[in-house]
């Protein structure tokens, strides 16, 4: 069947800021063929992005609505299906929003939109005063979902349960990257080392947002105990997020503030990695952890929790440690890694996470579908 206009398709996130999953979804969307499929979104803050001009540009459109949060249910509800009467040119919902997506998906199911993806991108919640609506959600995620997608099998057995079905027909899509734009470059490496003043330092990198999952606090312990035995160690922080000015007056009052650079939100998250020797990631839970799977295609040496799904180490080079471990054996284990670069690019490729591989099945994936979907229709 011809299709002459592309199949439009609602992306739910949170908010498009330069996070992973936003990240990795702006790389599908700039190189997927857009005269096939073209992405929208809806954003659930009221504030702008960071790549909404973007998406703009590239033809897409931007639906804000509130934040979900307790005391608003009623009000979000009410706008998620005068949104959908609205809107009735959707065939396909992909939402990202993990437990949440059960209100979005609800709303779809309710105006007849046929094909509702939830995409699991966590292994886990922190707990906090939210956590009995997250459950909420979550018990009533599975029933208003049509397709199930994970970045890994922990991510998906967390959102979904252990339902034999759903186990039958979960979608392990793997969170891709753009491999060469990760590869390791000595002269990139050369030109950000001397620019940040890191010549003969031995850097230590992270990427998330400051926020409970990521663990900073933790992760300012570990690098204190590195410094107390290496002067010479430098922490590059680059995020942003709610939790930074407690993590900077945790590294003030540690007498740390020479030695650990935060660098904000960057647009160059791949050539900072060319300036670092090693990559520690102790979060308490991911789904996979796309900047992980970016560490190490530019080569790095990557020490992170056991709270990452062990699928995350695509190059057989990464190290998991307990997060009840001391800092200090975190510390040591760091000092003690062999940094030798070694390209992991073509494991990473073999095994999957390379962005073009998806973004075809992907394409293949909505296209199938919605050809599907019209031909019922037709009949």
């Amino acid at each position: 069947m011809l299709i002459l206009e592309p199949i439009r398709v609602l992306q739910v996130v949170t908010i498009m800021n330069r996070g992973g999953l936003e990240t990795m979804l702006m790389n599908y969307y700039r190189k997927m063929d857009r005269s096939k499929v073209q992405f929208d979104f809806m954003v659930n803050r009221l504030e702008q992005g960071d790549y909404d001009n973007e998406i703009e540009k590239l033809g897409g459109k931007i639906y804000r609505m509130p934040s979900i949060r307790p005391g608003n249910y009623k009000k979000y509800f009410k706008k998620l299906d005068e949104f959908f009467l609205r809107n009735k040119n959707y065939k396909v919902v992909h939402s990202h929003i993990n437990e949440n997506s059960a209100f979005v998906l609800r709303a779809a199911k309710k105006a007849g939109i046929p094909c509702r993806i939830s995409h699991s991108h966590l292994a886990g919640l922190p707990f906090d005063h939210k956590l009995i609506f997250r459950m909420y959600a979550k018990f009533n995620l599975n029933k208003n979902a049509s397709h199930y997608f994970a970045c890994s099998q922990e991510a998906g057995q967390w959102l979904f349960g252990k339902d034999e079905k759903i186990k039958r027909e979960l979608v392990i899509f793997k969170n891709s990257i753009s491999c060469e734009e990760f590869s390791y470059d000595e002269s990139i490496r050369f030109f950000i080392r001397k620019k940040l003043n890191l010549e003969n330092k031995f850097v230590i990198g992270h990427v998330g947002r400051f926020n409970p999952q990521k663990n900073h606090a933790f992760l300012i312990d570990i690098f204190y105990e590195v410094y107390k035995r290496n002067k010479n160690a430098v922490l590059l922080l680059v995020g942003e997020g709610y939790l930074e000015e407690n993590i900077r007056k945790k590294v003030d009052k540690l007498s740390l503030t020479q030695s650990v650079r935060f660098l904000g939100l960057r647009g160059d998250v791949a050539n900072i990695m060319q300036a670092m020797d090693l990559f520690l990631f102790p979060s308490l839970y991911e789904g996979l952890g796309v900047v992980l799977i970016e560490a190490q295609a530019a080569g790095l040496k990557c020490i992170t929790s056991t709270g990452i799904p062990k699928e995350a180490d695509v190059t057989d080079t990464v190290e998991f440690l307990k997060l009840k471990d001391s800092a200090e054996r975190w510390a040591i284990k760091v000092l003690n890694s062999d940094l030798q670069r070694n390209s992991g690019i073509q494991k990473i490729k073999d095994r999957g996470y390379d962005v073009q591989t998806n973004i075809e099945w992907l394409t293949s994936f909505y296209t199938r579908y919605y050809q599907k979907i019209n031909a019922a229709e037709v009949m």
